[in-house]
């Protein structure tokens, strides 16, 4: 049973989720994590944008973030699924990350670990290259475990920092400062499709999947995704890779959202959420 203590905009969320009584809108499931750290919940609804969805939060409150870290897991070349990148770093939970490279892996974008540069950008031109325009922010890493999502910097400025633990370039930026961002006039923007994003509320670190492409899940473009982030509290939120590579994973649950390609894509690098002990 979830206690008293979870976080406001988790109990608006489930407002939310369950205001209509219409065919199909209910808590799939609800669960504590690491003893009363992290909150996972899945929402299957029809009434949010009048269209099938099915929503999977994962809630590390900020009173709990120095419990855990929240680190990348990734390869330079190898591809990987989520669950693997999880398990091989035993982690808590993870998400898929950034936009990659399909033939050859690697991070199309810019992305540092330790001051070592893993991967940059690669040519918007050549194949598999993301535009500027979408590759707009960064997920930020500090030493003292603290995550920044913000507008990017140029590579060269994050190159000659040394103020970071980790940088991944991706996007594009959905929230900052609780103001929506403008995005570009593209289908990927518009059409509806899988998601994954991070965002911040004033309570809480959310990373979230959207499912889509499938009967049961219809997915979100990124003005249904940024317009949900904000109801739900979200102050600042970025877009991480989506699609066929959505995916959550959870310890002793496994893959807990539904990949719309009917297993998991593997990928090049994850977000984890790992214990500090």
């Amino acid at each position: 049973m979830l206690k008293k203590n979870i976080p406001l905009f988790f109990l608006i969320l489930l407002t939310i989720s369950v205001a209509n009584a219409q065919n199909k809108n209910y808590i799939n499931e609800q669960t504590e994590l690491a003893g009363d750290s992290i909150y996972y919940t899945q929402i299957i609804t029809d009434t949010i944008f009048d269209s099938r969805q099915i929503i999977s939060l994962l809630i590390v409150p900020n009173k709990a973030l120095n419990r855990f870290n929240i680190e990348f897991g990734y390869s330079q070349t190898e591809l990987s699924t989520t669950s693997s990148f999880a398990k091989s770093n035993n982690a808590l939970a993870a998400v898929n990350g950034g936009f990659f490279n399909m033939d050859d892996g690697g991070s199309v974008t810019y992305f540092e670990i330790n001051d070592t540069v893993i991967n940059k950008s690669r040519d918007p031109e050549l194949k598999w290259g993301i535009t500027d325009s979408i590759i707009n922010g960064a997920i930020v890493l500090t030493y003292d475990n603290h995550i920044i999502i913000e507008p990017c910097r140029s590579e060269q400025f994050y190159e000659s920092s040394k103020k970071e633990l980790a940088v991944l370039l991706t996007g594009p930026v959905l929230l900052k400062n609780s103001k929506e961002t403008i995005f570009p006039d593209m289908k990927f923007v518009k059409n509806r499709h899988p998601r994954t994003c991070l965002c911040k509320t004033e309570e809480a670190l959310v990373c979230i999947t959207i499912d889509g492409r499938t009967k049961e899940a219809e997915g979100m473009s990124l003005y249904e995704l940024q317009k949900f982030l904000k109801e739900i509290g979200c102050i600042d939120a970025i877009n991480l890779d989506g699609g066929g590579s959505t995916t959550m994973w959870i310890r002793n649950r496994e893959v807990v959202n539904h990949p719309s390609g009917k297993e998991e894509r593997k990928v090049a690098n994850v977000l984890m959420i790992l214990d500090k002990n």
